[in-house]
C-alpha cells in the first residue's frame, strides 16, 4: 500500500512538524508495510505523540489515539454495549474501529492501563494479527492498512507498571531521547516563532534543569514546555516570567527546590 499523495504532490506538506533525529521516519514505515507492531519508549515531552502523528500525515492513515489511564480497560478499547432507543446496541472501541477500518491505533503511555489491555493487544502483535470479540462472536483480522503503535516512559514508571518482557518482545522498538541542543534549538523557534538566538538560551537551561532528574526533579524539562516559554515570550511576556510559568513551575511544588530553580534560570537567561 503507497503512502497517500498530497494534492500538491508532497505527503508532507499536511503533516505535523517533526525533526528526525535518526531512521525512525524509514524504520516506522518499513514496520507498517511488515504489518509489525511498534513501542516508542522515552521521557516525557521528547516528541513520541507528535511523531506518530506526523508519521500518520505522512503516510496517509487515520490516527486512533488513546491516552492510556489507570481506569482504562480492555473494553474500552474493544466496545461494548450500550442502550440506544430503548435497543442495546454494540458500539466498536478505538481499537476495534482501527482493525475495522485500517489505520494506526496509537496508546500512549500503555503500561498506565489495567493489565486485561495487555492480553487483548497479543493477538495483534504476532503472527496472527487478530482480534477476537468475545461479546460479539467476531474474530477480527486486522487489514494490511492496521498498525499497532505503543509507547511509554521507561524512566518514570515504577516496578508495578513496567511493561512486562512477554508483552515488550512482541514489538519492534525505537528508544527516544531528547533533541542535540542545536536541533532543539531550530524545532523551537520553528513551532514557536522566537528567533532562534532568542531560543538558545532556554535550550541550555533545560539542559541544566535536565541534570538534575533523579535529584530534585522527577522529571527534567521536556520540548514541549520549551516551546510553551518560547510562545510566552513570542507573545510578549519577560524572559523571566515565561521561563516561570512554563519551565519552572510544572516542575516541582517544593518552595525550596523551586528557589534553586529560579536561580539556575537566572544565571543562564537572566
Amino acid at each position: 500500500m503507497k503512502p497517500a499523495v498530497h494534492a500538491l504532490g508532497d505527503p508532507l506538506a499536511t503533516a505535523p512538524f517533526y525533526a528526525p533525529a535518526g531512521n525512525e521516519c524509514a524504520l516506522f514505515e518499513l514496520a507498517w508495510r511488515r504489518g509489525l507492531p511498534l513501542l516508542l519508549k522515552g521521557p516525557t515531552g521528547c516528541g513520541k505523540t507528535r511523531f506518530v502523528a506526523h508519521m500518520a500525515a505522512r503516510l496517509g492513515l487515520p490516527l486512533h489515539t488513546v491516552a492510556c489511564h489507570d481506569d482504562l480497560t480492555a473494553a474500552d478499547l474493544t466496545g461494548r454495549y450500550l442502550l440506544r432507543g430503548g435497543d442495546t446496541v454494540w458500539t466498536d472501541g478505538p481499537l476495534t474501529r482501527a482493525v475495522r477500518e485500517g489505520g494506526i491505533c496509537y496508546l500512549d503511555e500503555v503500561v498506565e492501563a489495567r493489565k486485561d489491555v495487555a492480553v487483548v493487544l497479543h493477538p495483534l502483535t504476532d503472527d496472527r494479527r487478530i482480534l477476537p470479540l468475545e461479546r460479539t462472536g467476531e474474530e477480527l483480522a486486522a487489514p494490511k492498512s492496521f498498525m499497532l503503535v505503543v509507547s511509554y516512559n521507561p524512566g518514570y514508571q515504577s516496578l508495578l507498571k513496567a511493561l512486562k518482557p512477554s508483552t515488550r518482545q512482541r514489538f519492534v522498538a525505537i528508544e527516544f531521547d531528547f533533541l542535540p541542543a542545536a536541533q532543539e534549538v531550530a524545532v523551537v523557534a520553528t513551532e514557536s516563532g522566537l528567533p532562534a538566538e532568542r531560543v538558545r538560551p532556554l535550550v541550555t537551561l533545560a539542559g541544566r534543569l535536565r541534570a538534575l532528574k533523579g535529584h530534585d526533579l522527577e522529571e527534567g524539562v521536556s520540548t514541549r514546555l520549551i516551546v510553551y516559554c518560547a510562545s510566552l515570550m513570542m507573545a510578549g511576556l519577560p524572559a523571566a516570567e515565561a521561563v516561570l510559568a512554563a519551565m519552572i513551575e510544572p516542575l516541582t511544588d517544593e518552595p525550596d527546590v523551586k528557589a534553586a530553580l529560579i536561580e539556575v534560570a537566572k544565571a543562564v537567561v537572566g
